[in-house]
């Protein structure tokens, strides 16, 4: 039995997850969408994560080519990031994800509506 590409593991599919899903990426990824953003800022947006927490995030985020940390030289010295055309190529995906969170992961009561014969409207589940 042959199996569909649907039902196979994919490799590439399963490196792509753990690095948008690992813990503070895709929050960072979102805060980074607005445009480059210093260390302090980008802290800012997530007030839950610690100093340590968020550099190694970026460390791996710019390892994966995903965001470039850039240097100016000026006194004091200047760092920011931003998303590289792979980061960017990612907005959608965030953008995506953003908008089923609201949906189907807030509080009942922060719900957007779904729409017109999504799975669960008809059955009344919140």
């Amino acid at each position: 039995m042959e199996l569909s590409a649907r039902d196979s593991f994919c490799p590439h599919f399963q490196k792509a997850i753990e690095l948008v899903g690992k813990r503070w990426s895709g929050t960072i990824l979102r805060a980074l969408m607005d445009g480059p953003r210093r260390f302090s800022e980008i802290a800012s947006h997530i007030p839950q994560i610690s100093d340590r927490s968020l550099s190694l995030r970026l460390k791996e985020l710019e390892a994966q080519e995903v965001i470039v940390r850039r240097v100016e030289p000026t006194q004091p010295v200047s760092v920011s990031y931003e998303l590289t055309a792979k980061g960017r190529d990612l907005e959608s995906v965030i953008t995506e994800l953003e908008r089923w969170a609201h949906e189907w992961v807030a509080p009942p009561e922060e719900r957007t509506e779904r729409p017109e014969g999504a799975i669960g409207a008809e059955l009344g589940i919140p």
